[in-house]
């Protein structure tokens, strides 16, 4: 299991000085096409795996790195593509139409994914075919977007200029930063089956609760955001939303009532919810369009491994110190990581607006 997450992590940070360069050179829409039919290639691969009865589990690992290395490109090229598809007013309503159906699909795939396997194994992988082919079509009916592409040969400077971009541009960086550090110290997730079993006396399917909960709070703010996106304080905004994560992620920790810690997380998902919104409208609204795929995957990989070293944090922090001890720390570093950025990141918690500036 350890192997399948990092058959599908390790593209991504293998290939990130490729995929941002890859974005701004081509065009977002075909590279968005050519992904879906690699994701369509590896899961026709599970399912002729499935079918053929094997146990040669390294070609399973194999299929999960195309898979892996479509989502490096896709990720990137579809956010990146959004700031190509709408205009400036729209785009905070249209970041937050993109997080909120990708929280859905958080919630929903999994689900499905099991009831169909359930079902009969080769049914998930088979829908799995249908539904990545039909979004591949779904595609090819967007009209042809306008996109800066970069223009010359590329060099190395060029591949670089994200990392460049961001460090120079403080807000930018600031708004990483921030989002990358909170989901390192204050993420609990990995340690949820501990919490459900050991603490909260709940066993599999409260685990379940507690899994979905974070994405109900995103999934609800969403919908707020979508209808009214942040206009004015956009930076207080943020910090604010840091800073109650923090505080949601201490009330989990120390709870021993269900119900209180559903709530908690449900909560604390709302915040990360506005914190990711802010984040990701700055980035598209923000960065000249020529730059943006390399800049957005900077971001993701930034975010992605905070993820998966968030989940290393939580785990051997419980080794050390015990499950509840290791949540309350990673609170308080989120607290105080809200409080320092804060200090040192001005322009950021001064920024009244997410439209492009002048």
């Amino acid at each position: 299991l350890a192997f399948v997450g990092l058959s599908q992590f390790l593209p991504s940070l293998l290939l990130v000085l490729i995929t941002g360069a890859v974005a701004d050179k081509f065009s977002r829409r075909n590279i968005i096409v050519i992904c879906f039919v690699m994701e369509t290639v590896s899961a026709g691969g599970l399912l002729y795996f499935t079918l053929s009865g094997s146990d040669n589990i390294l070609i399973i690992f194999a299929l999960l790195a195309v898979l892996g290395t479509a989502r490096a490109f896709y990720n990137t090229a579809r956010q990146a593509i959004i700031a190509n598809l709408v205009s400036v007013p729209l785009l905070a309503s249209a970041i937050a139409l993109s997080v909120t159906a990708n929280q859905i699909a958080t919630i929903v795939g999994p689900v499905l994914g099991g009831l169909l396997f359930g079902i009969l194994p080769e049914l998930a992988y088979s829908v799995s075919v249908v539904l990545l082919l039909c979004g591949a079509l779904f595609v090819l009916f967007i009209p042809r977007p306008t996109q800066e592409l970069e223009a010359g040969h590329t060099y190395w400077t060029t591949i670089v200029a994200g990392f460049k971009y961001i460090w120079t541009v403080k807000i930018v960086l600031g708004a990483i930063s921030l989002d990358m550090c909170a989901v390192l110290l204050g993420g609990a997730t990995a340690l949820m089956p501990i919490y459900a079993r050991d603490i909260l006396d709940i066993g599999p399917t409260g685990l379940g609760f507690l899994k979905a909960a974070p994405a109900m709070g995103a999934i609800i703010i969403g919908f707020v955001l979508i209808s009214f996106p942040i206009r004015r304080n956009a930076g207080k905004k943020m910090f604010a939303a840091v800073f109650l994560f923090g505080i949601f992620t201490l009330i989990f920790a120390i709870s021993k009532t269900v119900w209180i810690s559903i709530m908690a997380l449900a909560l604390a998902g709302s915040c990360d919810m506005v914190s990711v919104f802010v984040r990701n409208t700055l980035i598209q609204a923000w960065t000249p369009d020529s730059l943006r795929g390399r800049v957005t995957s900077v971001s993701q990989l930034f975010i992605g491994a905070s993820n998966e070293l968030g989940a290393f944090r939580a785990g051997t922090s419980a080794a050390l110190i015990g499950t509840i001890p290791a949540v309350v720390v990673g609170g308080i570093g989120t607290l105080a990581v809200s409080v320092l950025w804060f200090r040192c990141f001005p322009d950021l918690r001064n920024i009244q607006h997410l439209d492009r500036p002048d």
